[in-house]
């Protein structure tokens, strides 16, 4: 078992970037070493995208935090569709190396942020999970970015308000603080692994997840990334 890179309640700046780098370095030759045809099968987590408007998703994305381009509405389903709408005519390699570039690049503009842009590192690795799911890739929520991703899901979480949750989990040799207590309702308690963790708060489907125990909060209710 591992210990993610920080549990401690303040945020540590360095940490989005160290989840993209480990990310990129398992991705990218993943993405290269598949046939053009695989980046048209559709995405169940995503639904009407397929592995390559996804990626050319991610890629936007991070180039938009490279850029510092954030106008109004930025990051909205309707931004998304124009970003994959301006990457149509571009080849699967090409939508690759900006993502490579992104993954490489975004990491120092995030830490330099104040927190707000460090979701989108943690999108990042849940679209990967997404890829891998579709690929049939195993461990597709997992790898080892896993103890990292883990611990941004805190700081995320607790950043945010989130409903308090304490996590026991066989991938980690401490409990996972998630969530802040406000006094309104008690900790919720969520026993299991980490992957399976991470789908839950990232609404993804749960085929073939592992068995889990969840006490005290809905799942629907843990979601961060909306509907």
């Amino acid at each position: 078992m591992t210990t993610p890179a920080d549990l401690r309640d303040v945020r540590d700046p360095e940490l989005p970037g160290r989840l993209l780098t480990l990310e990129r370095d398992e991705l990218v030759p993943l993405l290269r070493s598949r046939a053009d045809a695989d980046f048209a099968l559709p995405v169940a987590a995503c639904p009407g995208w397929t592995v390559r408007d996804v990626l050319a998703h991610c890629s936007s994305a991070l180039i938009r935090v490279v850029e510092r381009r954030f106008e109004k509405g930025v990051f909205s389903p309707e931004c998304n569709d124009r970003d994959i709408a301006e990457r149509a005519d571009w080849s699967n390699a090409r939508v690759v190396d900006e993502l490579e570039r992104g993954m490489t690049e975004a990491g120092p503009v995030i830490a330099r942020s104040d927190g707000r842009l460090d979701a989108v590192a943690l999108g990042e690795w849940v679209h990967a999970g997404d890829v891998r799911v579709t690929f049939g890739e195993p461990g597709a929520y997992a790898g080892r970015g896993l103890p990292e991703a883990l611990a941004l899901l805190g700081t995320i979480t607790r950043a945010r308000g989130h409903l308090p949750l304490h996590a026991d989990l066989d991938d980690l040799d401490e409990p996972l603080k998630l969530g802040e207590a406000s006094g309104e309702r008690p900790p919720g308690r969520y026993i299991g692994d980490g992957p399976t963790l991470l789908r839950l708060y990232a609404g993804r489907p749960l085929d073939g997840a592992a068995a889990y125990e969840l006490a005290g909060v809905e799942a629907a209710e843990l979601n961060i990334f909306g509907d």
